[in-house]
C-alpha cells in the first residue's frame, strides 16, 4: 500500500522526494507528506490529506527550506482517517525526529498506554505516531539513531517498514523492515530507500534487496545493513531491468490503457530467453529438478487476479505435468490447517511479491515442510526471497491498480512452468513440448490482432452500456477463470455489480438472475478443438437468450454457431483450448476500461483499492 522514499546526497531533496512519490502513486493512498533536514540544521515537514497534487500546491504556496536529507510518504489509511493530522511524517523528540511507516503495528495500543503513562502526548490516531514517540524516547537514551531503531523494533509486533531521520544527524536516513517491502537504491555520492524500485529508478537502476528483520542506514557515501540484533548481513544486489520511461504513460490516456496495449509484449518478454530449440529451459530453475520430481501434489496460492491466473495454470499443470493441483486463496490457506508436507509444492503468485496474505501463506508452507516456488513480477521482493525457487514474469512495471498485462504474464509463466515440470517428470515428450511451445510463441501476435481488430468496437458498445447496473460473465473449462477475471475488472474500476460463473452452474441457481436486458458475456470455446464444450456453451446461451438476456459472445474467428443467439460477437484468433484464455481476456480488459472511462472514473486508481496490499 503506502509509498515510501528516502534520500541522502548532494542534491536538493524535495524534488527527488516528490517525483519518487509520484511514481509510487499507483500503490494507492489518501494523503502525502515529506520531511527535510535543511541546510541550517532545521527539520521541516509538510503533509496533507488528498492526492499528491494537494501537497505540491501547499509546498508551492508555502515552501520548505530545502536540504539534502529527506523522507517522503503516501499513506493509505488504516488507523485513523485520511486527515492532515494522521498523514505521515509523524514527529517526536520535540519535533527533531520524523518517522514514516508502511504496515500495521499490532501492539500499538499497549505501547501507547505505556507511553501515555510516562507523560507522552499524541497528535494523531495512528499506530505510526506510537512508533515515532517510542523511537524518540530511545534516541534520547542512546543519542544514536541506528541503536534507537534497534531498541524500538524489538518492541514492535506486526508488519512494518519504518524510515526516520533526526535533525541532529543530517546526512543519515535509517530504515527497518518486517513483513513489508523496502529496497535500497545505490547512486554516485547519493543513496536512496524506497518501498519499491519505482521510487528511485529515475536516478539509479542499481539496487540492493533488504531481508526480513533488517535495519539499513544510508549516508551519501555508505550503506550499512544489519539484522535486528546488530550483526552485519550480506545484501543481494540486482539491476532494475526497466527504466523510468517504462513507468510513464507515454501519451496514453491512462496507465491501464498503456498496459493493455503492452499485453503482447508482456507475454513475449516472459517467454524470451526460456525457449531453446523448441524446448522450455527456465534459467532460474537450473539444478532444481528434485523440486519437481519428488512431489505428489501442487497447491497454487494467490489473491484476486493472481488467483484466477492460478486457476488457468491448474489446467496446464495437470494436463502437461500430470500432477494434481489445487488452487486456494492465500488468505484462507493457513487458517484451515491444510494437509501439506515435503512432497507438496506450493506455488505462490503475486505481481508485487509483497502481498501480505500470500507472503504469510508461503511462510506457513515452508514451516510445514512444503517446497515453495513463487511467480512474481518484481525484483527484490519479499515472497521470492522466502521461496525455494522463483520464476519471474517480465511484464515490466504495472502502474494501474487493476492488473492486466501482469495477468497474462502470470499465465504465461505458469504455462512455461507446466511444460518444464512435464519434461522433468517425464510426462511430456520433446515433440509434445515443441508443439505447445509453438502455440505459446504465437500468442503475442494473436493478442495484437485482438487489440487491432476489436478495441474500437468494444469501446463503442462499452460507452453505450455506461448506465448498466449489473453484468454477468460465463465460461466453461479455462473460460471459467476468465469469466471471473472479467467480472473482477468491472467491479474494480467501474463500481458496478458483476459476477462470474461456471456456465454449467446456471441451472443450479444463477439463472434466476436473468431478466430481460441483462448483459451476459459468454466465453465460447472453439468449435473445432473443443466441440463438446462448444455445444454445451451454445446451449447455455440459448437458455439465457430465451429469458431475455443480452448476449456478448467472445468467440473464435469463423464460429458461425453463435451468430443467431448473440447481440455482440467479439472475435479472437483460433487457438488450442489452453491458449484461448490469453486471448479471450483481452476484450474483457478493454470493456472494463471502456465502461469505466465512459462513466468518467479514474481507471488507474479506483476507490478503496491499493496496488500492493501489504497488510492481512
Amino acid at each position: 500500500m503506502c509509498g515510501i522514499i528516502g534520500y541522502v546526497g548532494p542534491r536538493p531533496s524535495q524534488d527527488i522526494l516528490i517525483s519518487g512519490l509520484a511514481r509510487l502513486e499507483y500503490r494507492g493512498y489518501d494523503s502525502a507528506g515529506i520531511a527535510v533536514i535543511d541546510g541550517e540544521g532545521g527539520l521541516g515537514t509538510r503533509k496533507r490529506a488528498g492526492k499528491l497534487q494537494v501537497l505540491r500546491d501547499d509546498l508551492a504556496a508555502h515552501p520548505l527550506a530545502d536540504g539534502t536529507t529527506g523522507i517522503g510518504h503516501t499513506r493509505w489509511a488504516t488507523h485513523g482517517g485520511p486527515t492532515d493530522a494522521n498523514a505521515h511524517p509523524h514527529l517526536a523528540d520535540d519535533d527533531k525526529l520524523a518517522v514514516i511507516h508502511n504496515g500495521i503495528i499490532e501492539n500499538f495500543s499497549e505501547l501507547k498506554s505505556e507511553l501515555v503513562a510516562e507523560g507522552y502526548t499524541f497528535r494523531s490516531e495512528t499506530d505510526t505516531e506510537v512508533a515515532a514517540v517510542l523511537l524518540g524516547r530511545e534516541y534520547r537514551a542512546s543519542g544514536d539513531l541506528v541503536e534507537a531503531f534497534r531498541a524500538t523494533v524489538s518492541r514492535l509486533e506486526g508488519a512494518f517498514t519504518l524510515l526516520a531521520l533526526h535533525r541532529d544527524q543530517p546526512g543519515l536516513v535509517v530504515g527497518a523492515r518486517r513483513n513489508s517491502p523496502l529496497v535500497i537504491g545505490l547512486g554516485d555520492g547519493e543513496n536512496f530507500l524506497g518501498s519499491d524500485v519505482a521510487a528511485f529508478v529515475e536516478h539509479t537502476r542499481h539496487a540492493l534487496a533488504i531481508g526480513q528483520d533488517e535495519i539499513v542506514a544510508i549516508t551519501p557515501q555508505e550503506v550499512t545493513v544489519t539484522d535486528f540484533s546488530g550483526a552485519a548481513v550480506d545484501v543481494e544486489p540486482f539491476e532494475v531491468v526497466w527504466d523510468a520511461a517504462a513507468a510513464d504513460k507515454g501519451g496514453w490516456s491512462s496507465f491501464m490503457a498503456k498496459e493493455v496495449s503492452e499485453e503482447p509484449e508482456a507475454v513475449a518478454n516472459t517467454i524470451r530467453g526460456r525457449v531453446h530449440d523448441g524446448l522450455v529451459q527456465i534459467p532460474e530453475l537450473d539444478g532444481l529438478d528434485e523440486l519437481f520430481t519428488d512431489i505428489d501434489r501442487v497447491i497454487v496460492i494467490a489473491c484476486g487476479t493472481a488467483a484466477y491466473a492460478g486457476m488457468v495454470g491448474k489446467y496446464a499443470l495437470e494436463q502437461w505435468a500430470r500432477v494434481p493441483v489445487d488452487v486456494e486463496l492465500a488468505h484462507e490457506f493457513r487458517y484451515r490447517d491444510p494437509v501439506i508436507g515435503p512432497r507438496t509444492l506450493v506455488v505462490s503468485i503475486s505481481q508485487s511479491g509483497e502481498t501480505m496474505d500470500t507472503l504469510m501463506a508461503v511462510k506457513y508452507a515452508r514451516e510445514a515442510g512444503a517446497k515453495t516456488l513463487s511467480i512474481c513480477n518484481t525484483q527484490g521482493a519479499t515472497i521470492p526471497r522466502e521461496s525455494d525457487a522463483i520464476v519471474y514474469t517480465h511484464a515490466g512495471p504495472e502502474v494501474a491498480v487493476a492488473s492486466t498485462k501482469a495477468f497474462v504474464a502470470q499465465i504465461t509463466a505458469l504455462y512455461l512452468l507446466a511444460l518444464h515440470v512435464g519434461r522433468v517428470r517425464g510426462a511430456l515428450s520433446d515433440e509434445a513440448i515443441a508443439r505447445q511451445v509453438a502455440q505459446l510463441e504465437a500468442v503475442p501476435e494473436k493478442i495484437a490482432r485482438v487489440l487491432a481488430g476489436e478495441q474500437e468496437h468494444i469501446e463503442q458498445f462499452a460507452h453505450w452500456m455506461a448506465d448498466t447496473r449489473s453484468v454477468i460473465f460465463l465460461g466453461r473449462h479455462v473460460g471459467y477463470p476468465i469469466a471471473l477475471e472479467g467480472a473482477l475488472k468491472l467491479k474494480e474500476i467501474s463500481y458496478i455489480h458483476a459476477e462470474g460463473f461456471a456456465a454449467g452452474e446456471l441451472k443450479h441457481g444463477p439463472i434466476a438472475l436473468i431478466e430481460p436486458g441483462q448483459p451476459v458475456f459468454v466465453m465460447v470455446p472453439s468449435p473445432t478443438s473443443s466441440p463438446l464444450l462448444h455445444a454445451k456453451v451454445v446451449s447455455n446461451i440459448q437458455e439465457i437468450r430465451a429469458r431475455g438476456a443480452r448476449i456478448i459472445a467472445v468467440a473464435e474467428e469463423g464460429d458461425a454457431a453463435v451468430l443467431p443467439f448473440a447481440d455482440e460477437v467479439l472475435r479472437i484468433p483460433l487457438a488450442e483450448p489452453l491458449f484461448e484464455p490469453l486471448l479471450a481476456v483481452v476484450p474483457l480488459h478493454i470493456f472494463a476500461m471502456g465502461l469505466a472511462t465512459a462513466k468518467g472514473l479514474d481507471v488507474d486508481q479506483p476507490r478503496n483499492l491499493a496496488k500492493s496490499v501489504t497488510v492481512e
